[in-house]
């Protein structure tokens, strides 16, 4: 009997003064056996659904559009998110009981924290391979080459990576945090709300959130989804959309003579411009025949007559010209509404991936801080 007692000791003696690195891999297999039978594996087919959702409605509009492809990565990028954070916002809170009483025979938390950065790492990796194979399945097409990768798919399945993984280390930190599994979860639902609502991409904010913005994991997550998606060469079809609806609505207007003469005049303006250069015969142009019509004295006298003319909108688009409406409209707003932070360089790409990675190493540190301070938990 008092053999066994002497071994027990002896065995616990070992562990206590394994060294960090051994500690790394128990911890590791530990985690790897709490996601085969503690169900930690059901993160994944949470990831399908939710990738499933979002890609059906994402599919049409991503890299067709500004608007379309800026809410698209929006989209994913939340998805990204809520698959890091529900990944680790109770691993920690759960065992705490188990962590105190470990710390307290040698363990050591870096090497907790470490293991968990490299199973977290696995389960972000797993989780963004099921976001892309299932958005694929549903319609979503990543074509093209990348900025930093020949594949489009491969650039954007590394920013998604860097998104869960940087996600999933603040919601480590958050779960080393909470005393309890309550408090953890109770505390996502506001940590989501910040990143949706300070991304600095969806929504117009005041002035002085712009120090806000980039502390979010949201922030640099848009900019490189929108760099990558090549969001400003994207036209913009809103406002063609919305005037094509009101095809059928009257307008009226009463203009002067004078006051059509001097638009007619105005070769600034392109669709005029256009107009005044139609040939109607040998030399002689539409611009000609309105200048020689705009000096005669007979127009001259009545300049300042008003006259109201009613048609719709279709039909003023039509006098234009449709295509040329639409062009003006998609491809100038577009180059209007063009983002800096959204320029398609690979340096882009690169800087928000740095930014990320930062993330994580910061959100890392702090939990091995605050669980340092583990034993000041009252006992």
């Amino acid at each position: 009997m008092s053999e066994t007692v002497a071994n027990r000791k002896k065995s616990r003696l070992q562990i206590r003064y394994r060294g960090r690195s051994a500690q790394v891999w128990i911890y590791l297999g530990k985690m790897l056996r709490m996601f085969i039978y503690q169900n930690d594996w059901k993160v994944l087919p949470m990831a399908a659904l939710i990738a499933g959702l979002v890609g059906m409605v994402i599919r049409t509009r991503l890299f067709v559009t500004m608007e379309g492809t800026l809410m698209g990565a929006f989209a994913l990028v939340m998805v990204c998110i809520w698959n890091g954070c529900f990944n680790s916002i109770q691993v920690i809170c759960r065992e705490r009981d188990v962590i105190k009483r470990e710390h307290r025979s040698g363990m050591h938390i870096s090497s907790y924290i470490r293991a968990h950065m490299i199973y977290q790492a696995l389960l972000c990796l797993l989780q963004t391979a099921v976001t892309i194979y299932i958005t694929l399945m549903v319609g979503v097409k990543y074509e093209g080459p990348g900025l930093v990768t020949p594949f489009l798919i491969v650039d954007f399945g590394i920013s998604m990576f860097l998104i869960a993984y940087a996600s999933d280390m603040l919601a480590l930190w958050i779960s080393s945090l909470s005393k309890s599994t309550t408090t953890a979860m109770t505390i996502m639902p506001f940590v989501l709300i910040f990143q949706l609502v300070f991304s600095g991409g969806m929504m117009s904010l005041p002035a002085w959130t712009n120090s806000i913005t980039p502390l979010t994991i949201s922030n640099p997550a848009l900019k490189v989804l929108a760099t990558q998606s090549n969001y400003n060469s994207r036209p913009v079809m809103t406002v063609w959309n919305t005037l094509n609806g009101m095809k059928d609505r009257e307008v009226s207007a009463t203009v002067t003579l004078g006051q059509a003469m001097d638009l007619l005049q105005k070769e600034d303006n392109p669709f005029i411009s256009d107009f005044r250069a139609m040939e109607l015969s040998g030399s002689i142009t539409v611009g000609n025949l309105l200048d020689g019509v705009a000096e005669s004295p007979e127009v001259q006298a009545h300049r300042e007559d008003s006259h109201t003319f009613t048609s719709t909108v279709g039909g003023i688009v039509d006098m234009i010209g449709a295509d040329r409406v639409k062009d003006l409209l998609q491809n100038g707003i577009a180059e209007a509404s063009q983002i800096p932070d959204y320029e398609y360089t690979t340096e882009n790409v690169v800087e928000y991936w740095l930014r990320l990675i930062l993330f994580v190493i910061v959100f890392a540190a702090l939990s091995i801080i605050t669980l340092e301070f583990i034993d000041r938990d009252r006992r």
